[in-house]
């Protein structure tokens, strides 16, 4: 199954940091920014912007002088020993940031082995997960999530998932044409969300982003009530605006 591999913002900034780290990671005694600024060759401001990422995230730390070294996050990934446990640790935190930030409920999904699997989910009182009245394996056609993983799928890859899924009517507003949604697929830019406005499910709107990492499949996603509808747009565009330490936590 082939993947569809359009850069997205997101993996352009993930791009920037890993050869950020790279540099860093090399020099034990910590580099500048200047000197950063030369290796990378990234423009002042984009390079300012990705270290003030970094250093929130922990993966680079500054010292008194100005330099910038390993930080704790990059340190504990970059192990063998206690990887996974650090990876669960770094995106549940990132998660809960994320929801606390968009005051929306935030879930991280990868497609694997031909089926959509939701890895995590961040939510609370006041930001409700989507009542899964439906299987979400069986609902690409109708969710958000569903619909941004098919987009990084080639066209036999996404027929081949509807022809084992068949596409049920969930709402008044589901597409339940084939082609219909493959041309809505195929017309979807790659750095913009996919919207879900209430085809999964009434009462809920939804919006995802790509966060695809070498030949891995995945996105994260938020969901509102609808009564929030009018936030989706903007909660969506700080979605995608903050994938890149999700993504650059599945790169490292």
């Amino acid at each position: 199954m082939a993947l569809k591999h359009e850069p997205t913002t997101p993996q352009h900034s993930v791009q920037s940091a890993l050869r950020v780290l790279e540099i860093v990671a090399r020099h034990d005694t910590g580099v500048t920014e200047a000197e950063l600024a030369r290796q990378t060759k990234l423009p002042a401001p984009r390079l300012t912007v990705l270290l003030r990422m970094l250093r929130r995230e922990a993966y680079v730390d500054r010292t008194a002088d100005g330099a910038y070294v390993t930080g704790a996050t990059l340190n504990r990934l970059g192990s063998a020993e206690g990887r996974d446990e650090a990876l669960r640790d770094k995106l549940k935190a990132t998660l809960d940031g994320l929801r606390d930030t968009i005051g929306a409920a935030v879930y991280i999904s990868r497609y694997e082995d031909g089926e959509i699997k939701i890895t995590g989910c961040a939510d609370g009182p006041r930001t409700p997960k989507v009542n899964e009245w439906v299987d979400f394996r069986s609902s690409a056609h109708a969710s958000a999530v569903g619909k941004s993983l098919l987009t990084q799928l080639d066209l036999n890859g996404r027929r081949d998932h509807l022809s084992r899924h068949k596409m049920a009517r969930l709402t008044s507003r589901t597409i339940t044409n084939e082609r219909v949604l493959l041309n809505r697929l195929a017309a979807q830019p790659a750095t913009v969300p996919v919207l879900d406005l209430q085809e999964y499910a009434v009462g809920t709107v939804c919006a995802a982003v790509p966060i695809t990492a070498g030949s891995a499949v995945g996105c994260l996603a938020l969901s509102l009530p609808v009564e929030h509808a009018h936030r989706l747009r903007e909660a969506a565009r700080t979605l995608n605006r903050e994938a890149a330490p999700v993504l650059l936590s599945l790169a490292i």
